[in-house]
């Protein structure tokens, strides 16, 4: 870091989908992880970069303490200051719980965390929506009491916890769905000075139909996920002799047609471009899309992604970078490891540790 340049804290968010439970043996098949789905994709036009496949780390067992420490370790060497473990709860029910309640058993890795509350139905349809739903979100405020309650006690007074004035940082990722969001942060404020924290930091993310300033809903700031879908391009299209050509080998079951295909530095450029609001937004960007491991058709892809121009966006990120406060200085990335959204800073077979030197030279060096 060059002199007079404010320290950035760049924050990963983490998918913790890398090991076996009860309700996706249940739904999907007996030993279903996340790799279920990235093992079985094939690419649906020229150039396109599928199967996207790990390398260092392998098709790894987050039930493995020693994998969590290898993923911290390669995070801390390349300018990550952080993850952001998303977080699963229905009413009292937590699911893909293991690794965070692991590395709070085991106190490893020592490598700072926070969470996100991905408050979104589990639907067979991979979206968050109410077609087929598998598990859903039934809002209260016994259950926001009981809810921060667990977190204070279990999470929260952890040590490695990212917190700003001794207020745990907990983002959420539907704020607007809740009854009364402001109500439900009031409460959990209160509830962390009982704990005795100051309070508490919330983040929302910016959806895509929502954009109520934080404060209005007794939050402090909003978190910019990337890539941005209230702010695409157009989709760029492929001939009709190609597809014809995909759909005669059998590589998609439907007209890839209704996959909607768009150009990863014209997202860059429309992000770059982008007329910030006056409340707080942590800026957000990611190295990459393609969900069609979890959709056989109507997938969404950034085609043309890569290292350099991903570098030029977190250059861009960084060059311009205001921090709120010594502490609220956070840059977020997603993902470290979404292999079947295609959003990974985790090496692969295409580019090993490009993304993470990329992100390294320019956390640090710039």
């Amino acid at each position: 870091m060059t002199e007079n340049k404010p320290n950035i804290r760049a924050i990963a968010l983490y998918l913790p989908q890398y090991h076996p439970i009860p309700e996706n043996d249940e739904w999907w098949g007996k030993g279903f992880t996340e790799w279920t789905n990235v093992t079985k994709v094939t690419p649906r036009f020229k150039g396109h970069y599928q199967p996207q496949l790990p390398t260092d780390l392998g098709f790894y067992d987050l039930r493995l303490i020693d994998i969590m420490e290898q993923q911290a370790k390669l995070a801390k060497e390349h300018g990550i200051s952080g993850f952001m473990y998303y977080h699963y709860w229905f009413n009292g029910k937590r699911v893909l719980e293991f690794p965070v309640n692991n590395l709070l058993k085991k106190k490893k890795p020592d490598f700072p965390f926070m969470l996100c509350w991905a408050n979104e139905n589990w639907s067979r349809n991979w979206d968050g929506g109410f077609n087929k739903v598998l598990l859903q979100q039934n809002y209260s405020l016994e259950d926001d009491r009981k809810h921060m309650e667990y977190l204070c006690s279990e999470v929260f007074s952890d040590e490695r916890y990212i917190k700003i004035d001794n207020k745990p940082v907990f983002t959420v990722y539907k704020p607007e769905q809740f009854p009364d969001a402001k109500k439900t942060a009031s409460l959990w404020n209160e509830i962390c000075i009982e704990f005795g924290f100051k309070g508490i930091y919330l983040i929302k993310v910016e959806s895509l139909t929502d954009r109520t300033p934080p404060a209005d809903m007794n939050f402090d700031a909003a978190l910019e996920f990337q890539p941005e879908w209230i702010n695409l391009p157009a989709r760029l299209s492929h001939s009709l002799i190609e597809k014809i050509k995909f759909i005669l080998r059998g590589k998609v079951k439907l007209p890839f047609v209704r996959d909607k295909v768009f150009d990863y530095k014209q997202i860059k450029d429309r992000a770059i471009k982008k007329q910030l609001p006056a409340y707080k937004l942590y800026r957000g960007i990611t190295p990459g899309w393609d969900n069609t491991p979890r959709r056989e058709t109507g997938a969404t892809i950034l085609a043309n992604s890569n290292p350099e121009i991903y570098g030029e966006w977190l250059q861009y990120l960084v060059a311009n970078f205001q921090p709120y406060s010594g502490n609220e200085n956070f840059i977020f990335i997603n993902a470290w490891n979404e292999w079947a959204e295609g959003n990974h800073l985790e090496p692969c077979l295409k580019w090993g540790r490009k993304y993470l030197e990329v992100t390294k030279k320019i956390i640090e060096n710039t």
